[in-house]
């Protein structure tokens, strides 16, 4: 029987593990002044630690907090979940009239998309339905609260990006408007995707003598005004390099717009009508199913978000752990609702409870929302590897690790350690921030042993590469390393 993790961890913190950081990652933190009690580092090899430095201590592990939403996600909820959404309505059906709401619930469907909705959409269609006399229902009720955006504070400067963007379980397009900017010598076009009902572009943006590649340093965050008649007219604002065609999304909509517009330009297109308002509220009961979307299973959702480090999907998948069960049928199904608790809090006791039940101490860990955009989310590298040991020895263990980017291969990880053993070999989620920087993985050996790999360094003085190379050199130093009692000098 395996050992607990925290016992296996103690265990080998009793052995000939070194606190000291081998030369390589000494010098470079040295070259760049950053101090070394701002770096935690753990190695281990086995249940044998090869080196652990600072490694109780929690840190901001930035976008590494990924591996724990995601291992929990996968034993949890395992490898066929699927998010839904669901168009419902009551029975009351006459000839190609709807005669009631019609209601669109969102059940965290992580790839629900414009395009998916225009086909739930065409199966009405398909089913004789042209008018729907009644409402318009969106019901993200899933979640608590159902708008976890209004009211959040502003994360950075960019609020617009789409990194920032904070998921409801009724989200569409993750709320991004998609434009397509290209400018001559004295003109701007802009033109953005998807269509959206009573929703016009407009560039007041001055066309500047500058590279295309530095366009962005002269965008601005865009106004959105609302005329008296509901219509809405998206601002650009800023300057653009002349001769240059860029296209960039954003999110500055309010989402009750954005889907409400969507659907009705959809319909419309279709050939559809919608007499009555849009509204918010919960799914009434004694609805039938009149068209469903699943999105794709787990695995290729948690490979999505930390082969490119998706914030927005990450936090979809963190508040489906309080929010969401596995159905074999259908691939989800709501949990019971405990009155008063946020969905936040019962995924983070959803991700406490799983670390308890294989021994690893959650002590000093802190949760915001599981992506690692955070200013406050908190880990040590014993935990963090206690999380990637048990990836190791779960069912799902596959799943996990074909998430991860590989060194030199493909996603975050693609552009470091090609000069590195560690080179097609490393498995490492990375985390990065304005004074974070942290990898947290796998990395095999000279010997071909696989390694638990967690580092993570907190300073203002990390920036222009000094914090990512002396992670680097740390991972390269574990790939040539080849027993336990390898020279740290080396």
């Amino acid at each position: 029987m395996l050992r607990p993790l925290a016992l296996a961890v103690l265990l080998a913190f009793a052995g000939a593990a070194s606190a000291q950081l081998p030369a390589p990652v000494s010098q470079l933190l040295f070259d760049a002044s950053i101090p070394e009690d701002a770096m935690s580092a753990l190695v281990l090899r086995g249940d044998a630690t090869l080196l652990s430095h600072l490694a109780e201590r929690p840190l901001n592990p930035a976008s590494t907090m990924k591996l724990v939403t995601t291992m929990v996600a996968l034993d949890q909820l395992g490898p066929a979940f699927r998010g839904r959404t669901e168009l419902r309505a009551g029975p009351s059906v006459s000839g190609d009239v709807l005669r009631g709401d019609l209601v669109l619930r969102g059940g965290a469907d992580a790839d629900f998309s414009g395009e998916v909705l225009e086909r739930m959409l065409q199966s009405l269609r398909n089913q004789g339905i042209r008018k729907i006399e009644g409402r318009l229902v969106l019901d993200r009720q899933l979640f608590n609260p159902a708008r976890p955006d209004i009211g959040a504070p502003q994360f950075d400067e960019s609020p617009e990006a789409y990194t920032n963007v904070i998921p409801d379980a009724l989200m569409v397009n993750k709320n991004m408007l998609e434009l397509d900017l290209r400018s001559g010598s004295r003109t701007l076009a802009a033109v953005a995707y998807p269509e959206l009902d009573g929703v016009t572009i407009s560039a007041a943006m001055t066309l500047v003598d500058a590279d295309c590649g530095s366009w962005a340093n002269g965008w601005k965050q865009p106004d959105v005004q609302r005329d008296r008649l509901g219509k809405i007219t998206v601002l650009l604002k800023g300057s653009f390099p002349k001769h240059c065609t860029k296209t960039y999304r954003v999110n500055v909509l309010d989402r009750q717009d954005y889907l409400d517009r969507l659907f009705r330009a959809t319909w419309k297109r279709l050939g559809g009508v919608l007499v009555g308002e849009t509204i918010e509220a919960a799914s009434p009961p004694a609805t039938r199913l009149l068209a469903e979307h699943a999105s794709r299973t787990l695995p290729d959702i948690v490979r999505d978000y930390n082969k490119s480090s998706d914030n927005t999907l990450a936090r979809t998948v963190f508040l489906t752990l309080g929010s969401l069960e596995a159905d074999p049928v259908v691939g989800s199904r709501a949990l019971a609702t405990i009155p008063g608790e946020t969905t936040v809090a019962r995924a983070d006791r959803t991700v406490r409870d799983w670390m308890r039940a294989r021994g690893i101490d959650d002590t000093g860990m802190v949760l915001e929302n599981g992506s690692g955009l955070s200013r406050i989310e908190r880990i040590s590298a014993v935990q963090m590897a206690g999380v990637l040991q048990a990836g190791l020895r779960s069912n799902w263990s596959p799943e996990f690790m074909s998430s991860l980017p590989i060194a030199a291969v493909d996603g975050t990880m693609r552009r470091r350690l090609a000069d590195s053993p560690a080179a097609q070999r490393a498995r490492l989620k990375t985390g990065t921030l304005r004074n974070v920087v942290a990898v947290a993985g796998y990395v095999r050996d000279a010997t071909g042993q696989q390694c638990v790999v967690v580092a993570m360094i907190n300073s203002e003085l990390i920036g222009n590469g000094k914090g990512r190379a002396v992670l680097d050199a740390l991972v390269d130093w574990v790939a040539r390393s080849g027993s336990t009692n390898q020279s740290l000098s080396q």
